[in-house]
């Protein structure tokens, strides 16, 4: 049976990084896949304009239409200080696209990872999908981030994968997603090259027996 799904993002770009590969399985699956993104991603780098949010936003949707994603929210709350916002003032407006899409599986950061903004779109990922009776919530997982989960501090709340999902046959089209965020991305030998990003999903793959792998935490799954 086809399901929703959700991904909640930080940023614009998470997405793709974090599981663009898995999207991409779903679609192909017959899955319908929706992402929302929290923080604009720009203001917090100075001297940026309007064009640069326009710039980012335009991105996203090459990105949604390469991974097949049918819609993209934006809640264009400040980058890098989600900390300065009531966690109530995002768990609200989450919340509310949330419960208007029902999904029964969603993806998000780790609450480990060293970006702010991460850890707090987790906190309100598991706000806004509390198990209540009648929730359409019925899986939740949580990616990794390069430049992020691995550079957190280790002992805090590691990323341990134990979750995998075969990404050989949509690898190039994560990797087509990443080149719509060319201007986010960094070059090598940086952890957020996309060269260091295809090889971390031949080395998830190959850990578990396949070709490309995305690496998960399981937060909780219903049955």
């Amino acid at each position: 049976m086809a399901k929703t799904i959700v991904v909640v993002a930080a940023h614009a770009d998470d997405e793709a990084i974090g599981c663009g590969g898995t999207i991409a399985r779903h679609v192909a699956e017959g899955d319908t896949v929706h992402a929302i993104f929290i923080a604009d991603g720009v203001t917090s780098r100075g001297g940026q304009s309007s064009n640069e949010l326009d710039k980012r936003q335009a991105s996203a949707i090459a990105a949604q239409s390469i991974l097949g994603i049918k819609s993209t929210s934006f809640l264009n709350l400040p980058d890098n200080r989600l900390d300065s916002v009531s966690l109530l003032d995002i768990i609200q407006p989450l919340e509310a696209v949330i419960k208007k899409l029902t999904p029964e599986v969603i993806y998000t950061h780790h609450y480990g990872d060293l970006n702010v903004d991460h850890r707090i779109t987790h906190q309100a990922v598991m706000t806004a999908c509390r198990p209540l009776p009648g929730s359409s919530v019925r899986e939740i997982y949580t990616f990794e981030i390069m430049s992020s989960t691995e550079w957190a501090t280790p002992t805090a709340s590691p990323f341990v994968a134990n979750y995998y999902v075969d990404i050989s046959k949509y690898l190039s089209r994560k990797l087509d997603a990443l080149e719509a965020y060319k201007d986010e991305m960094r070059q090598p030998p940086h952890s957020r090259s996309i060269e260091h990003i295809k090889i971390l999903a031949l080395h998830r793959g190959h850990t578990v027996g396949v070709a490309a792998a995305e690496a998960f935490m399981v937060v909780r799954v219903v049955q």
